[in-house]
């Protein structure tokens, strides 16, 4: 009876050995599997968009320059860039630095300090005009819906960034981008509203046009 009690004790103490063994081997099996299931799972990451700026940037002419000191010669880099919003406000600047990305963000800002308004007549100037900066002169003169604008040059960007759609322009003194940008911008300046011409003649719009 004893020889059988012990048999019996074997026997079911292997077989609890059995299942402890199946069950620590399937454990992984399982842990492998879940981890498999979490390196499916992408993350969804959320990105703001930010507000798109209304002003547009043009950079027309970027040269190097360079200042005698006492030591040599200190080389820059001067940026002439054009900033509007296509809108009836305009500017032209002006900066030097010794790169030329900070050349231009510096030129950025100082055209944005020397915004012109421009008041705009059905896709076109009120009036024809005459600007002159330094030795450069512009004559700009309205014109009909489909001319489109006839210029070159700084005179063209200047007057695309202004908003403006048709216009005739001649460029009748210095052909450097500076003078002929500001040359534009001092005749879009002296430009006057036909509001204020009527106002001023004791007229309505209608009778003004007509």
């Amino acid at each position: 009876m004893d020889l059988e009690n012990k048999e019996e004790m074997a026997v079911v103490e292997e077989t609890k050995a059995d299942a402890v063994e199946t069950t620590t081997e399937e454990a992984p099996a399982e842990e492998k599997h879940s981890r498999r299931r979490g390196r499916g799972k992408k993350k969804i990451e959320t990105t703001e968009e930010k507000p798109q700026s209304e002003w547009i940037e043009r950079v027309v002419q970027i040269s190097r320059v360079t200042k005698v000191v006492k030591g040599g010669k200190k080389l820059s880099f001067r940026a002439i860039v054009i900033v509007g919003n296509k809108k009836g406000q305009v500017g032209v600047g002006c900066a030097k630095a010794a790169e030329v990305i900070i050349a231009i963000q510096k030129a950025i800002a100082d055209g944005r300090k020397n915004l012109v308004n421009v008041p705009i007549f059905k896709t076109t100037i009120p009036h024809p005009i005459k600007g002159r900066s330094g030795a450069g002169a512009v004559m700009l003169r309205p014109a009909s819906q489909g001319t489109g604008i006839i210029a070159g040059g700084a005179v063209r960007l200047v007057l695309e960034l202004a908003g403006i759609e048709n216009i005739l322009a001649k460029s009748l003194g210095s052909k450097a981008p500076l003078n002929a940008a500001n040359a534009t911008l001092e005749a879009l300046k002296a430009l006057t509203p036909f509001k204020e011409v009527a106002e001023k003649r004791g007229l309505t719009m209608a009778e003004l046009l007509n």
